[in-house]
C-alpha cells in the first residue's frame, strides 16, 4: 500500500486564515487517497509564494523525507503543479532530489506518469505556464509603480515623517505627518549646522521628539531626496535614472538637504567645523582640538586606573599625541578668562553698537510706520488728484492714469506690510545688548559653571576653526572677529607691547607681518 503526505499550499497568510482554498484542496486530495487505496501519513499546510522553494514547511518536509529509517512516504500529493511550483528550473531540480528519495510529487488534477519520456513535454507546459503568469503579474505591476513615480507618486510605505493616505477615489497619496515632520526638518537643520555628529542628532531627535528612529532607518532618510519634494526614478534598460517632483509637500529646501550631503560625505570647508558632541563633561574640548604632529582631529577616552578613570585628549594617527585631558581644560579656562570683557570696556561697547544698530540696521516697528506712512501719502496723493478732476483741471484719461500708478505703488507697499505682519514687536536692543555684555563680562564663570553643552556652544562661537594644542600652548589659524577686539582691548596693546603683562596668556606669540622692509621702529 502507497504512503502519501498531502501538500496544501496557498500564497499568503490571509488566504490561509480567511479563504476557502486550503479547506477545498484538503477535501480533494483526501478524497482522492480514500478512492486510490493510498494512505495519508501526514498533511502539510503552507502559506507562501511557490516562486522558490524555500519555504518553512516544505523545508520541514523535506528534512522529514530524507530521514529514510522513520520516513515511509513514496509519494507527495498537490492538487496542480503551480501548487508544486511557480518555477521551471527549480522544480526540475526538487524533482530530481524526490526521485532520488524514492518519492515522486503527482498532481491530481493534472496527473502525469514521468517515466514517460514524452510527459516531460506537458511537465513543462504546466511548470512555465504560471511562471508566465508570474512574471507577466509582476511586470505590470512594475510597469504601473514605475509610471505612477514618473508622476510624482511615492509608492509603497510612507517614510518617516509622512503616512498613507487614500482619496476618495481610491488613489493613494503620502501626508505629512505631525509630529514626525517637525522632528525630521529639525533634524535636517541640525545636521546641516555641522556641529553635531549625525548620530548623537538622532538620538537628541528621539529624546525630544518621543520617537523611536533606528539608526539605519535614520542615515537612509537623510539621504532621501522625497524629503524636499522630489521623487527618484532607478535606471532601467535604456532610461537613463532621474528626479521628478512629487505630487507630496517637502519638508525641506533643496538647498538645506544638499547641505546635509555634504556634512555626511565629508565637505565641510563651506560649513564649518564639524564637531561630535559628548556628554561627558571631562571631554568638552572633544573634536576641536588638532594634533600639533599631524594636524590630525584629536578624540578623547578614558583610562580606568587603580581608583578612578582618567581622561586623555589623544590622536588616531601614527604620531602618539596623548596628553591629560584635566590639566589641558584647566590650560583652556585660564585661556577663556582673557575674553571677559571689563565693565569700562563694556559701556564703550554698547555705545559703539547702538550708534551702528541705528545707522545701519532699521527696526522692523520703524519700517512698519515708515510704510504706513508712505501709503498715507499715496492716499492723499489720490485725493488731491480726484479733486484737480471734479476742479476741470485735469481730464478723465490723466486722472485715470495718476490712479492707476498710485493703485499699483499702494498694492505693493501692502504686500510688504503684510509680511512684517501685524504682531511684530518692538525690539528691546537696549536690554539685548545689556544681556548679551553681561554674559562677555562674566564668560568665564559661564565656561566653568556651565554644562557641557553650553562649555561646547562657548568654544565653538569663538574658535569656528580647530585648536592646535601641543600640551602647553593653544593657537589657532582664525577666532571669531568680536573675540579678537576684545583681546586686543583686553591686552591693552598701547600701553604693554612686547607681551610686558602681568598675566600669562596661553596662546603663542604669533606676530603678523609688518608688510614693510627694512623694519622700522614703531613711534
Amino acid at each position: 500500500m502507497k504512503r502519501a503526505c498531502l501538500y496544501v499550499r496557498v500564497s499568503t497568510d490571509e488566504q490561509a486564515d480567511k479563504g476557502y482554498s486550503q479547506r477545498d484542496q484538503e477535501e480533494r486530495l483526501t478524497r482522492y487517497c480514500l478512492q486510490n487505496n493510498i494512505a495519508v501519513e501526514n498533511i502539510v499546510y503552507e502559506d507562501h509564494s511557490a516562486k522558490t522553494f524555500i519555504r518553512p514547511e516544505w523545508i520541514r518536509l523535506l528534512n522529514l523525507l530524507k530521514k529514510v529509517k522513520s520516513c515511509k512516504v513514496n509519494l507527495v500529493i498537490f492538487t496542480k503543479w503551480d501548487r508544486f511550483s511557480r518555477n521551471a528550473g527549480d522544480a526540475y531540480q526538487m524533482i530530481n532530489t524526490l526521485r532520488k528519495l524514492g518519492v515522486e510529487p503527482h498532481a491530481i488534477e493534472q496527473p502525469l506518469d514521468l517515466l514517460v519520456p514524452e510527459n516531460k513535454m506537458m511537465l513543462a507546459i504546466y511548470l512555465a505556464a504560471p511562471e508566465v503568469e508570474n512574471d507577466r503579474r509582476a511586470l505590470n505591476t512594475f510597469n504601473g509603480m514605475r509610471r505612477a513615480r514618473k508622476e510624482g507618486r511615492m509608492m509603497g510605505t510612507a517614510p518617516f515623517g509622512y503616512i498613507n493616505r487614500s482619496r476618495e477615489d481610491g488613489r493613494k497619496y503620502i501626508a505629512v505627518q505631525e509630529p514626525q515632520a517637525s522632528a525630521m526638518r529639525w533634524a535636517f537643520n541640525e545636521i546641516a549646522k555641522g556641529v553635531y555628529a549625525v548620530n548623537q542628532i538622532r538620538l537628541k531627535m528621539n529624546e525630544n521628539y518621543r520617537t523611536h528612529m533606528k539608526k539605519s532607518a535614520f542615515y537612509g532618510a537623510i539621504r532621501n531626496p522625497l524629503y524636499y519634494g522630489f521623487v527618484y526614478i532607478s535606471k532601467y534598460q535604456d532610461e537613463e535614472a532621474y528626479f521628478v517632483k512629487g505630487q507630496h509637500e517637502p519638508l525641506i529646501t533643496k538647498e538645506l538637504f544638499d547641505k546635509v550631503q555634504k556634512v555626511i560625505h565629508g565637505y565641510k570647508k563651506d560649513i564649518g567645523l564639524n564637531v561630535k558632541v559628548l556628554s561627558d563633561s571631562n571631554l568638552p574640548l572633544r573634536g576641536f582640538l588638532g594634533c600639533s604632529e599631524c594636524g590630525r582631529l584629536l578624540t578623547g577616552s578614558a583610562s580606568t586606573g587603580r581608583s578612578r578613570r582618567y581622561y586623555y585628549y589623544h590622536c588616531v594617527s601614527s604620531c602618539g599625541f596623548r596628553y591629560r585631558a584635566d590639566i589641558a581644560n584647566g590650560i583652556f579656562e585660564n585661556v577663556i578668562q582673557n575674553f571677559k570683557l571689563n565693565k569700562t570696556a563694556a559701556t564703550v561697547v554698547k555705545k559703539l553698537l547702538l550708534e551702528n544698530y541705528k545707522r545701519y540696521v532699521q527696526n522692523p516697528y520703524d519700517q512698519k510706520a515708515s510704510l504706513i506712512k508712505e501709503i498715507e501719502h499715496l492716499n492723499s496723493k489720490l485725493s488731491m488728484a480726484r479733486n484737480k478732476l471734479l476742479s476741470e483741471v485735469i481730464d478723465d484719461n490723466e486722472y485715470l492714469d495718476l490712479k492707476k500708478e498710485y493703485k499699483k505703488q499702494i498694492e505693493s507697499l501692502e504686500d510688504e506690510l503684510g509680511k512684517i505682519g501685524d504682531n511684530i514687536k518692538k525690539i528691546n536692543i537696549d536690554k539685548s545688548l545689556e544681556n548679551a555684555l553681561e554674559n562677555l563680562e562674566n564668560i568665564g564663570s559661564l565656561y566653568i559653571k556651565g554644562s557641557i553643552d553650553t562649555k561646547r556652544s562657548i568654544i565653538g562661537s569663538i574658535f569656528p576653526e580647530k585648536l592646535e594644542f601641543n600640551g602647553i600652548n593653544y593657537r589657532t589659524a582664525r577666532m571669531n572677529n568680536i573675540a579678537s577686539c576684545i583681546m586686543l582691548i583686553n591686552k591693552q596693546l598701547c600701553k604693554k607691547e612686547n607681551r610686558k603683562n602681568d598675566n600669562y596668556i596661553h596662546f603663542s606669540g604669533l606676530v603678523l607681518p609688518t608688510g614693510l622692509e627694512p623694519v622700522t621702529k614703531r613711534l
